[in-house]
């Protein structure tokens, strides 16, 4: 009996991703969704700058590599010029949240009709481990070895509640993939958010909260808890902004 097979939406490629990262589960409920919305020939992904650069190796669509920070102004001229095209960016958060942050939010404040996947580890993990604009308030990293100072390096950006206050922004919500409840969830709110954008519905963004043990310098187990205990609270799960279950409640 079969009880498990590998969505023919990802390709045969051996991920490189350290052990214990969580981008390989990401991959898989992104290419799960689009097989399961049967819109395997219209999906077209962007790859980032960062960990995920070699995304394009992954899934088994359409991808194009955008410079860093620009994917969400990449997939407006994708949409633009192939809408039934189902089209998705895969960023981390110093692609989408320090450089790409202009192109982020400015996509949501048009309304452009795409979909968003947003992996937040709160450090930059392809160059070494460097603090992020996600890192948490005195957490150690490369280059802030006594923990962030926010009097000197300011806050971490929340993206979901920033985009919150935008009006062309149709759904946000925030996931993780730490344990099987929450991957579960997290499929549904990335299913929904390529529905909405099927539907015409606008700008959707799907936050998840990943891990690094690699340049958080602990276990892959390790960093599971250190998730939960540091980077949850910090970051709650839940949906941020929903346009049309409002609407419908009202």
């Amino acid at each position: 009996m079969i009880v498990f097979n590998k969505t023919p939406m990802l390709t045969d490629a051996v991920m490189h991703y350290c052990p214990g990262c969580t981008h390989g589960i990401i991959h898989r409920l992104v290419a799960e969704v689009i097989e399961e919305l049967d819109r395997e020939g219209e999906a077209i992904g962007v790859a980032p700058v960062g960990c995920s650069v070699l995304a394009y190796n992954y899934f088994n669509c359409d991808m194009i590599q955008a410079a860093h920070g620009r994917a969400p102004a990449v997939a407006t001229g994708i949409k633009r010029a192939v809408p039934d095209g189902v089209v998705f960016t895969y960023q981390g958060d110093g692609d989408l949240a320090a450089i790409g942050t202009a192109e982020t939010v400015h996509a949501a404040a048009r309304g452009e009709n795409i979909t968003i996947i947003f992996v937040n580890n709160a450090i930059y993990g392809m160059t070494g481990g460097q603090m992020a604009p996600t890192s948490l308030p005195g957490q150690v990293t490369q280059t802030s070895p006594y923990g962030r100072d926010t009097e000197a390096a300011g806050f971490p950006i929340k993206v979901c509640e920033m985009l919150s206050q935008v009006d062309g922004a149709a759904y946000l919500e925030r996931v993780t993939v730490n344990n099987p409840k929450n991957i579960r969830a997290a499929k549904k709110a990335i299913k929904k958010a390529f529905s909405y954008q099927i539907e015409g519905k606008g700008f959707t963004l799907i936050e998840v909260i990943s891990t690094c043990p690699t340049n958080w310098g602990i276990s892959p187990v390790e960093s599971l808890s250190w998730l939960e205990d540091n980077m949850l609270p910090y970051y709650p799960l839940g949906v941020y902004k929903d346009k049309y279950a409002q609407k419908e409640e009202k």
